[in-house]
C-alpha cells in the first residue's frame, strides 16, 4: 500500500548536545542539522503555511497557567503565529493552544496488534501512529494503559526495560499507539543496550505514519542529560515531538526537587535552545492529570494528518 509522506506538523527545534555554552539553535522541521550531524537525505522539507485560525468574540490574551507567556506557547496547525490566544485555548497543565483540527479525542476501544522485532515487521498501512519513548522506568506501560483506560493494554513491570520489541496498539480502529523500549537502563544486556540505538533509530527513520513522537520525561526527578540528548536526535531528523511529563503526582525524597519544580528547570534548560517551544504537559497515571488533554493534542495532529497530509 502507497504510504502518504510524513507531514510537517510541529514548529519546534532540537538542542544541541546538552553543554554549558551558549550554541544556536535550528528549527526541526524548516532547516537541515548542522553539517556532520545528520545527513540530507535525513531532512523533511520545509512545512507548507497553514489557514489561519479566526474566532468570534476572542478575548484579550491573559497568562495560561503555571505562568507561561504567550511566547512559549505551542501554536497547533492552524493557528497563525500572531493570533490572539485566549487563556481557554491553552490545555491546563501544558503549553499547548488548542486549534481548529482538534476533534473527538474519546477512546472508544483499543486493542492490541502486534509486536515487532524489526522496524520492516510493523503494521504496513496507512493509519497515523503516535510513538510513546522515554528512559526505562519512565511510566511508558502506565501511560498507554492510562490513555487506552485499560489496566493491562500494555504490561507493566518492576523490572525497567522490559519492552525489547515495537508494540503496536490499534485505538478506535483508526490510529496507533506504539510502544517503544526505554533507553538508558544500566541493567540491561549490553547487547541490548548496543541494539536500541540501530533498532529505534530505524524505527524513526523509515516509519512514514509516525505522526509525532511523545517523549517522556520523569518529573519527579531533576533533567536528564539523557532525555535531552534523546530529544536532540529526533529534532535534528526533523521527528516531531511532544514533551510528556510524568508522575507529576510523586515527590522523592533525597532525589531533588518537587515535580513543578523539576518541570521548571527543565524548561529553562531548554528555553535558550528553542526559539519556538515545544508542546509540553503535564500529567499522572495515578490521578488522570492531563490525560484527556494529551488526546486532545494527538487528536488536533492527528486530524491535520488526515485532512492536509497528500
Amino acid at each position: 500500500m502507497l504510504l502518504r509522506p510524513r507531514p510537517s506538523l510541529f514548529r519546534a527545534v532540537a538542542p544541541p548536545p546538552l553543554t554549558s555554552a551558549r550554541v544556536p539553535s535550528r528549527r526541526t522541521f524548516s532547516a537541515s542539522a548542522e553539517a556532520g550531524t545528520a545527513s540530507p537525505k535525513d531532512a523533511a522539507p520545509a512545512p507548507a503555511p497553514v489557514p489561519a485560525v479566526t474566532r468570534k468574540n476572542a478575548r484579550k490574551a491573559v497568562p495560561p497557567p503555571m505562568g507561561i507567556v504567550k511566547t512559549a506557547l505551542f501554536l497547533p496547525p492552524g493557528v497563525e503565529r500572531d493570533a490572539t490566544v485566549a487563556a481557554d485555548m491553552v490545555i491546563p497543565g501544558s503549553n499547548i493552544v488548542v486549534g481548529p483540527y482538534a476533534g473527538d479525542a474519546r477512546v472508544k476501544e483499543a486493542e492490541f496488534v502486534k509486536s515487532s522485532a524489526r522496524a520492516r515487521d510493523c503494521p504496513k498501512d496507512d493509519r497515523p501512529e503516535f510513538a510513546v519513548l522515554g528512559r526505562s522506568n519512565v511510566g511508558k506501560s502506565s501511560l498507554i494503559n492510562a490513555l487506552t483506560r485499560r489496566k493491562e493494554a500494555a504490561l507493566t513491570s518492576k523490572k525497567p526495560g522490559k519492552t525489547q520489541t515495537i508494540n503496536h496498539f490499534l485505538v478506535n480502529k483508526s490510529w496507533y499507539l506504539v510502544d517503544l523500549p526505554g533507553y538508558g537502563f544500566a541493567a540491561a544486556s549490553q547487547s541490548a543496550r548496543m541494539d536500541w540505538s540501530s533498532f529505534t533509530k530505524g524505527y524513526f527513520l523509515n516509519r512514514d505514519t509516525l505522526v509525532g513522537v511523545l517523549l517522556l520525561i520523569d518529573a519527579s526527578i531533576p533533567p536528564q542529560k539523557i532525555d535531552l540528548d534523546c530529544a536532540n536526535w529526533l529534532g535534528r531528523n526533523n521527528i516531531g515531538l511532544t514533551f510528556v511529563f510524568t508522575k507529576c503526582d510523586k515527590v522523592k525524597k533525597g532525589k531533588g526537587g518537587r515535580p513543578d519544580e523539576n518541570i521548571k528547570q527543565f524548561q529553562e534548560t531548554i528555553s535558550g535552545l528553542y526559539p519556538d517551544p515545544p508542546p509540553w504537559i503535564m500529567t499522572s497515571s495515578v490521578t488522570g492529570l492531563g490525560r484527556d488533554g494529551l488526546l486532545l493534542h494527538m487528536s488536533q495532529l492527528r486530524n491535520y494528518w488526515d485532512n492536509e497530509a497528500v
